[in-house]
């Protein structure tokens, strides 16, 4: 059996990741959501079904290669991306025939014998189930929206972190906070610390909220204080400040106060500055005080703009939403509920516009494309000074993106 993650119509709505990213690269809890359903099921995913758009993308560690357009001798089981299970196995399901999986009346998963015609499978997800093929129910969510998943980050990392203690008791290093010189703990919660990493004097480590988890290499100098939830990717840099309901994928640096966010990974924030109810792609970088707004003056409810049109949350604390390679300058306000597509550049006096496309050069109250060759420039430096790889495919899927956005020139 082979898996298959599906991007259906509404993931390709998550502006401004959609653009650039299948939504299941995009980070929930502990890990991508590619890799909780990964894990839930025990099979690694083969591709993603669904978006043409996506075909090509090769960032390291995403499945390769062409998905097929009929399931393989052994069949193939399809999950749709953006529907996340708890932690702990997935219900296998039966050895024998068709299967559906259902989370909250609705089929995120089927299981289809070689030789079927994967869109047409794929069509059977996002619906009411059909009596006459065996079910198992799995617990979860189904993210509608990028905003829910930043709203249920917190309570899905805790039982990530749990769930991993359970399974594995004493960890890769067993240190509590009182082997860690100068560290003060408050809370009864558990502090997981990776190999390698290491928290400074002055940090306090505050569990009373949620668990704390440092991956292999993160490194926490004082002052700073994480207020759990809170799991740091390997390789992370803390240089000080308030860190609170925070996940965060590899190699970020941060600094200041975060709260509430959910950062894919490869993210400068360095500096002082606020970021509150976010989410963001990869390698972005946040100039000096950058700061978003994540409550409107008369405390209503949030609207997103979306290239599809404006969308009231029903929320009353939504930050911003970053996509990929997006940077900003020194001193930059972010409004609530900004969006701010893949590879712009933002910085000047003043407050940007809530809504910018891939690839907006926003600044002094101007709003143009960021030219595709000093883009690429850049991010091809970026990428070559954290040591990774920058591929083709993913360079290609960028390169139609701008196209799509501002024309074929350059």
């Amino acid at each position: 059996m082979i898996l298959f993650l599906v991007e259906d119509e509404r993931a390709g709505l998550w502006s401004p990741f959609a653009e650039s990213r299948p939504v299941g690269e995009l980070l929930f809890g502990d890990c991508l959501l590619r890799e909780r359903i990964e894990r839930g099921l025990g099979l690694p995913c083969s591709g993603y079904l669904g978006r043409p758009d996506m075909r090509g993308f090769d960032e390291p560690g995403a499945p390769a290669g062409q998905t097929p357009e009929v399931a393989p001798d052994g069949g193939a089981l399809l999950w749709l991306s953006r529907a996340a299970p708890a932690w702990g196995p997935i219900p296998s399901g039966t050895n024998a025939g068709p299967c559906q999986w259902i989370m909250n009346g609705t089929v995120v998963g089927v299981s289809v014998p070689g030789g079927t015609r994967l869109s047409e499978a794929a069509a059977r997800l996002c619906t009411p189930p059909e009596g006459a093929i065996p079910t198992e129910a799995v617990s979860g969510l189904l993210l509608g929206w990028p905003w829910e998943l930043v709203e249920h980050n917190a309570a899905v990392l805790t039982g990530d972190l749990m769930g991993r203690l359970q399974e594995e008791p004493h960890g890769e290093d067993a240190r509590t906070v009182a082997d860690l010189a100068g560290v003060f703990g408050i809370g009864d919660g558990p502090v997981s610390l990776g190999p390698g990493s290491g928290v400074g004097p002055g940090v306090i480590l505050d569990t009373r909220g949620g668990p704390i988890r440092l991956e292999a290499g993160v490194q926490v100098a004082g002052p700073a204080r994480l207020v759990g939830p809170v799991h740091l990717g390997r390789g992370c840099q803390v240089f000080g400040g308030h860190l609170s309901r925070l996940s965060a994928g590899p190699v970020c640096k941060l600094r200041g106060e975060i709260d509430t966010a959910v950062l894919t990974g490869f993210v400068n924030k360095a500096h002082d500055g606020y970021l509150g109810h976010a989410l963001t792609g990869r390698w972005v970088n946040l100039g000096a005080l950058t700061t978003n707004s994540d409550l409107k003056n008369d405390y209503g409810p949030v609207r997103v703009e979306l290239p599809g049109g404006t969308v009231d949350t029903g929320m009353m604390k939504v930050g911003v939403f970053l996509g990929d390679h997006v940077k900003t300058g020194i001193g930059t306000v972010l409004n609530t509920g900004s969006v701010v597509g893949a590879g712009s550049n933002v910085f000047g006096g003043g407050m940007p516009p809530k809504a910018l496309p891939p690839y907006s050069w926003a600044g002094g109250g101007q709003v143009v494309p960021f030219r595709w060759e000093k883009f690429l420039q850049g991010a091809r430096v970026v990428a070559a000074r954290r040591d990774q790889p920058w591929t083709p495919g993913v360079e290609a899927i960028l390169r139609r993106l701008w196209e799509r956005t501002h024309g074929n020139g350059g």
